[in-house]
């Protein structure tokens, strides 16, 4: 387990869930990670956090008027200057969704479509850190990024999230990075060439494992609340690992880290 205060800058720092079912996504994640879903807050059109033991682990968001929830997780890097960072994401090719906007004195915020076509958002705490435990059970666990251009993706994070990178492997069976935090806090995520396996019309995507005591009965209950089991448990050096998904679509991984 992992306790801080604040987020590395260009570590993962937050997620959140964009969903079209927000009373069964309290339900759902409620009962497989034991999270409690808190009040949403109209101030920001009914965003929501989850909490796991009071202490905040995602947030959520329901439909936004018109504009219909794609039933995805997405996650949030740490910056300490975003306007410098999105100007910095725009120059090396990536899409502006959401330029940076002031959350409150939470911190700010900025939503992007990086180079390879993976979604993902920045956040510049203000008084909101964002995940401050990681690694124990119905915590975060690890962040990866499946690309169809792992260079360029390599390339982008580097660039503007100063990420130090550690060549895992290099080949056309497998090729995955570790990106490093250059002031020695260790790994921050993975980014692996998904080309030779991601699906027609499956853009790159940024995912996030969730750490859990057992995989096996947590996809079992994953099933047993309508959700459903994208890929069986598979034990690898890494610990053992499943994909699955919510009843509305949305997928997200499981991780249980090897002891």
């Amino acid at each position: 387990m992992t306790t801080r205060d604040s987020a590395p800058i260009g570590s993962p720092c937050w997620a959140d869930l964009w969903t079209s079912d927000v009373e069964g996504s309290a339900r759902f994640y409620g009962s497989v990670f034991g999270w409690e879903a808190l009040e949403p807050s109209p101030e920001f059109g009914g965003y929501f956090m989850f909490a796991r033991d009071g202490v905040p682990v995602a947030g959520g968001m329901g439909d936004m008027g018109d504009m219909a929830a794609d039933n995805a997780w997405r996650v949030y890097l740490a910056t300490d200057d975003i306007a410098k960072a999105v100007d910095a994401a725009e120059a090396e090719g990536a899409q502006i969704v959401v330029p940076a906007m002031p959350v409150a004195d939470l911190g700010q915020q900025s939503v992007l479509v990086d180079p390879t076509g993976a979604r993902l958002g920045m956040w510049q705490a203000g008084t909101f850190p964002g995940f401050t435990v990681l690694g124990e059970p119905g915590a975060p666990s690890w962040f990866e990024l499946h690309t169809r251009d792992h260079a360029r993706a390599v390339a982008f994070y580097r660039s503007v999230f100063h990420w130090d990178v550690d060549v895992v492997s290099d080949t056309d069976e497998f090729r995955y990075c570790t990106m490093r935090d250059p002031a020695g806090d260790g790994e921050l995520a993975g980014i692996m060439d998904a080309s030779g396996f991601l699906a027609d019309g499956t853009p790159s995507t940024w995912s996030i494992y969730w750490e859990v005591d057992d995989v096996h009965g947590t996809l079992a209950k994953v099933e047993e609340l309508g959700g459903s089991v994208v890929l069986q448990a598979e034990d690898t050096p890494y610990g053992r690992l499943a994909v699955a998904a919510d009843p509305s679509g949305a997928q997200f991984k499981l991780r249980t880290s090897p002891r």
